[in-house]
């Protein structure tokens, strides 16, 4: 048998390619979108991709399972579980399989059995892998997908909290409860494969290790520790991460099918003279460092760093707008297979940023300044210091006179900061609070200074803090 293990760091998001030597064949389980990844490890192998697995229908990315089946005629397995409007649409159109409890299938030798773990979505199944080529009639693993992760379970509230569907959050915590229960039957020795490492919001305190073992988990996951329903729901809805506005969108393409985009996809590079009418009808990206922003910048663009684009396009960049991107050398078709891996499919193209800057249209900057230097105007109020970091560190600790405006969220409560008000928007280090210096210049507020260092530095600077435990309004 072989298994290869792929890691996504940008999502936190892991996928494997499952092979039969002896069948020359393979199978990809959660792919991502970035499907060249598995074409090539199956060349190197020499297997050919023949199917692809999938535990539920993704939130947080874009699958790759359409992309298989219609570039290399990938038969896919998915799940057939949970109520009629979680069913995946696009599937009839292939080669496929739907799944239910119980349900096994096999590649050459090695075989998948089904087990229905709802909970993070109703839907969601895991997939238990015998190697019958090896001469075991027992499994040797599981692919949890977002049901059980390292150190950590599946949220239950994605549907209510980013796809907006009420009254669902509860309900899937008491799915999860039973699912938990099923889980911890399995034997102590199977590995434990999830599709999620740290820093995926699918969950909370998932650990860096890419797996574990069932015995593992049920000695040291926090989640599997319960024996009362009331008390682990209690627990599991509590201090979930916020939940990225473009869940809501993945939950959708991913169920319908995403846009087939084709080997050698590529996005045009523009001519500047089109920069008004992008700056107008779409969203303009600028992907260089803050600081070149910062010194000069086309009036009306937003500023997410390459290295900062995954984390935060999906909650700044309108879905419904087409995408246009300022990029430097090198940098153009790297943002945009991010912004694929999103969901953010309407990419115009991209403008070469020194012709930008070279033809006098970034002609807008804001300046920045260090906790000494802005202290004594934020206390007297003389500027408006807006905190755009999460609740969690808002309420671990927070400057006085700072208003909350969580960057994620800033588009839906940037009305709230007085428009003739000088802004000074602050995070731990400077980082977010640059992309929110954008945000707020391109939405009117144009007289804006970035707090230097941040939480961090003010805090480091023995200016006042304030310790609170209570939620934050806005």
């Amino acid at each position: 048998m072989l298994l290869k293990y792929f890691y996504d760091p940008k999502l936190a998001h892991a996928s494997y390619m499952v092979g039969c030597q002896r069948s020359g064949t393979a199978c990809i389980v959660d792919p991502g979108r970035d499907i060249e990844q598995y074409l090539d490890m199956a060349k190197r192998e020499g297997v050919t991709i023949t199917a692809v697995a999938e535990t539920h229908i993704h939130a947080d990315y874009v699958s790759g399972a359409r992309e298989l089946a219609d570039r290399v005629g990938a038969k896919l397995y998915v799940s057939d579980e949970g109520p009629a409007e979680w069913k995946y649409q696009y599937v009839k159109n292939y080669d496929h399989q739907l799944l239910h409890d119980g349900d096994t299938f096999n590649l050459g030798n090695i075989q998948f059995e089904v087990m229905h773990t709802p909970g993070h979505t109703p839907e969601s199944i895991s997939f238990l892998l015998t190697d019958q080529g090896g001469g075991a009639s027992t499994p040797m693993g599981i692919f949890t997908g977002d049901f059980i992760f390292v150190g950590s379970i599946g949220r239950p509230d994605l549907l209510e909290e980013a796809a907006g569907i009420m009254d669902t959050a509860e309900p899937g915590a008491r799915d999860l409860f039973e699912s938990m229960k099923r889980f911890r039957k399995l034997p102590d020795h199977l590995q434990v494969w999830p599709a999620h490492g740290a820093g995926s919001a699918c969950g909370k305190g998932l650990g860096a290790i890419p797996s574990s073992t069932v015995g593992y988990e049920k000695l040291y996951n926090p989640a599997l520790q319960y024996d009362d329903k009331e008390a682990f729901v209690k627990y599991i809805l509590a201090d979930q991460p916020e939940a990225p506005k473009y869940f809501a969108v993945m939950k959708r393409v991913n169920k319908e099918g995403p846009m087939i985009l084709g080997e050698g996809h590529h996005h045009e590079i523009l001519n500047g003279e089109k920069l008004d009418a992008a700056i107008r009808d779409g969203v303009v990206v600028d992907l260089r460092p803050a600081i070149e922003f910062a010194e000069g910048h086309v009036p009306g663009s937003i500023n997410i760093p390459l290295n900062m684009l995954a984390a935060w396009a999906g909650w700044l960049v309108d879905y419904d707008k087409p995408t246009y991107l300022i990029y430097q050398p090198g940098d153009l078709e790297e943002a945009a297979r991010v912004l694929h891996k999103i969901g953010c499919d309407d990419i115009k193209g991209g403008f070469d940023a020194s012709a930008i800057t070279g033809s006098g249209k970034a002609s807008e900057t804001y300046g920045a300044g260090t906790p000494e230097e802005l202290s004594q105007a934020i206390q007297s109020g003389d500027l408006y210091l807006i905190d755009v970091r999460s609740n969690d560190e808002w309420n671990a600790g927070h400057i006085e006179q700072a208003s909350h405006h969580f960057l994620g969220r800033l588009y839906d409560t940037v009305n709230s900061i007085p428009s003739d008000a000088k802004v000074v928007p602050q995070c731990r280090s400077g980082a977010r609070s640059a992309i929110a210096a954008s945000v707020l210049q391109a939405t009117g507020h144009k007289d804006v200074v970035n707090l230097t260092g941040g939480y961090t530095a003010w805090a480091k600077a023995n200016l006042p803090i304030v310790k609170d435990q209570t939620p934050a309004t806005a």
